[in-house]
C-alpha cells in the first residue's frame, strides 16, 4: 500500500495514511517538489495525461511524497524514477517549505506540506512516460511571464512557489 506521511502544520509526523484516503479529504501530508536549473533555465515537466490529477499540466522537474524521513534521498530516488536523472542527494538542497490546499473535486484534494528542493543540473534525462509526457528546459524569465499569462497550463503547486530558485 502507498502510505503517505501525515504531518501537523510544523511538519511533525503524526501518522501515516494510504494515498487514496489522504487525497479523498484535505488531510495534511508531507510532499516535495524538485526544481533543477542550469544558468537561467529550469527543467520542467508536462505531467502524463493519465495521472489521477493535473494530467497534461506543466509542473516542476519532479514532485512526489517522501516515504521516509530522508526527504532528499527520496527526492533523488523519484528523480531517477520519473525522469531518469541520477542525482546524489548531496547534490540537492532544500530551499524552503510551504503548505497549500487544492480542491480538484468533491473527492480529491491536495493538502501538502511541500519541501522545495533545488539542484543545478546539466546532464541527460529519460522520461518515464507513465509519469511525464514531456520534459524541457525553459528560460526562467519567460516561464515566469507565462505563469501569469496562462496559469491554467500549470499544476496548482507550481503556481504557489517562488520563481527565484537559486
Amino acid at each position: 500500500m502507498d502510505e503517505l506521511i501525515l504531518v501537523d502544520i510544523f511538519d511533525n509526523k503524526i501518522g501515516t495514511l494510504d494515498k487514496a484516503s489522504a487525497h479523498a479529504k484535505p488531510i495534511l501530508h508531507r510532499a516535495f517538489s524538485v526544481f533543477l536549473y542550469n544558468g537561467n533555465k529550469m527543467l520542467v515537466q508536462k505531467r502524463a495525461q493519465g495521472k489521477y490529477h493535473s494530467g497534461g499540466l506543466i509542473a516542476n522537474t519532479c514532485c512526489s511524497h517522501p516515504r521516509t524521513d530522508d526527504i532528499l534521498g527520496d527526492a533523488a530516488t523519484r528523480l531517477k524514477f520519473e525522469v531518469g536523472i541520477k542525482v546524489k542527494a548531496i547534490d540537492l538542497h532544500e530551499l524552503f517549505s510551504f503548505t497549500y490546499l487544492t480542491k480538484f473535486n468533491e473527492n480529491l484534494y491536495e493538502y501538502e506540506y511541500d519541501h522545495v528542493i533545488v539542484g543545478k543540473y546539466d546532464g541527460e534525462y529519460k522520461i518515464n512516460e507513465d509519469e511525464v509526457s514531456e520534459l524541457k528546459w525553459l528560460e526562467i524569465d519567460k516561464l515566469a511571464l507565462d505563469l501569469v499569462k496562462n496559469p491554467k497550463k500549470y499544476a496548482s503547486w507550481f503556481l504557489t512557489k517562488s520563481n527565484r530558485i537559486y
